[in-house]
């Protein structure tokens, strides 16, 4: 079999994985995640287009992230395909100032990156755990990383920095953006379809769990809605979004709420599940008939058409829309209600190709074409593993 890459995207409750021909057309092998971690996890396999997913379960739970990858090692082997990879790619969520482009992971560059998991307690560990696991089981493939903060890095400077001391800002506390490898598989798409110019001035939603916007022009970042870490911006799943810092100070000197449980509180407490106090789960809500799910969903959508007008503004305008991710790509209702609110900015969403799921779900005479593009984090680590190790060796093979 020709050599292959191997694709690791670990998050706080679920492992996907992906295998693809390391070739340029980057042919995909097997697909699949290892999802809700935390109880009842479930393992999704993906074999061939036209196919369906083969899915089980893998007992009640909980299951930490050494037994999915385990389940992923098992699958992997019984299908043969552990002898043909010769990289594996990984997604990681923090890479700082010094990580923006694909790097080979070696004991230097780990420790570099340790370095940042309190910038991203929910990810970062999980992440660099998962080199550990790859190269003991893959000890003949080089392992890689890519960062979802690189995407966002040659943003202006002032997209980047805080009002605080510039000792501050010189020694890293600075906006760096997330979710940059569901942004840069976007950006690829577009400039598929429109060229090299990736469709002008676009505003691109992922929402999932977690969520954010990236203002893009030409299919570079100029603005994003998560900055320092990934609490900021759009209210999300479990957590809060963009918070005035004088709460964190109240809940820290007038509550006196230790570190650890303010932690607990923003990244798993608070969001969708916080303010309905039912689910952080957007099928959950929409399918209530609750006040308090209604009032959450509002508030999601509030700041979602609230940051659209604010990155409207640092792009001088707005030719595209675009929605991905778990919500972007299946809530219609979510992407009517969020059109609507953008309306003022030339969005008109046509209801029915928005119930469809097309891809494009502008009404014809729209100012801005409305799309709905599914992400591919995985595909997007596997281009650049491919892109980097023809460019830069040294970098990333």
């Amino acid at each position: 079999m020709t050599d292959a890459i191997l694709v690791l995207n670990g998050g706080s409750s679920s492992l996907k994985f992906a295998v693809f021909e390391a070739s340029a057309e980057l042919t995909l092998l097997l697909r699949g995640n290892v999802s809700s971690l935390a109880k009842h996890p479930r393992l999704r396999v993906e074999v061939a287009a036209g196919r369906p997913a083969i899915e089980r379960s893998l007992g009640e739970g909980p299951i930490d992230i050494d037994e999915a990858f385990a389940t992923v090692a098992s699958l992997l082997g019984d299908r043969d395909l552990l002898r043909s990879i010769d990289r594996v790619g990984h997604r990681i969520v923090h890479g700082g100032r010094d990580f923006t482009e694909a790097t080979r992971l070696d004991e230097h560059t780990l420790e570099a990156l340790r370095l940042l998991e309190p910038l991203a307690p929910i990810h970062q560990k999980v992440n660099l755990d998962i080199v550990s696991l790859a190269a003991e089981l893959l000890p003949q493939a080089v392992q890689v990383g890519c960062f979802d903060t690189a995407f966002h890095s040659a943003r202006p400077e002032l997209a980047k920095i805080y009002g605080l001391p510039r000792e501050l800002t010189e020694a890293g506390v600075v906006s760096y953006g997330f979710h940059g490898l569901s942004y840069s598989h976007i950006a690829t798409k577009l400039r598929e379809r429109y060229g090299a110019g990736a469709g002008g001035r676009a505003i691109v939603a992922h929402l999932g769990s977690g969520a954010s916007l990236c203002a893009m022009d030409g299919g570079r970042s100029v603005a994003t809605t998560m900055g320092f870490s990934t609490l900021d911006g759009l209210v999300m799943s479990t957590r809060c979004g963009a918070l005035d810092p004088g709460v964190i100070l109240h809940l820290l000197q007038d509550r006196k709420l230790p570190a650890d449980e303010l932690v607990t509180l923003l990244y798993e407490r608070s969001g969708l599940l916080g303010v309905s106090g039912i689910s952080g789960d957007m099928r959950t809500l929409t399918g209530s008939h609750d006040p308090a799910a209604a009032e959450a969903i509002d508030l999601f959508v509030y700041r979602i058409g609230r940051e659209i007008g604010s990155l409207a503004a640092a792009l001088g305008g707005l030719d595209r829309l675009v929605f991905t991710a778990g919500i972007g790509e299946n809530a219609p209702s979510i992407r009517e209600k969020v059109g609507a609110f953008a309306g003022w900015l030339g969005v008109a969403i046509d209801k029915d190709r928005n119930q469809r799921g097309d891809e494009i779900i502008s009404l014809a005479g729209s100012r801005v074409e409305v799309l709905v593009v599914p992400t591919d984090e995985e595909r997007a680590v596997a281009a650049e593993l491919h892109r980097h190790s023809r460019a830069s060796p040294e970098r990333a093979s």
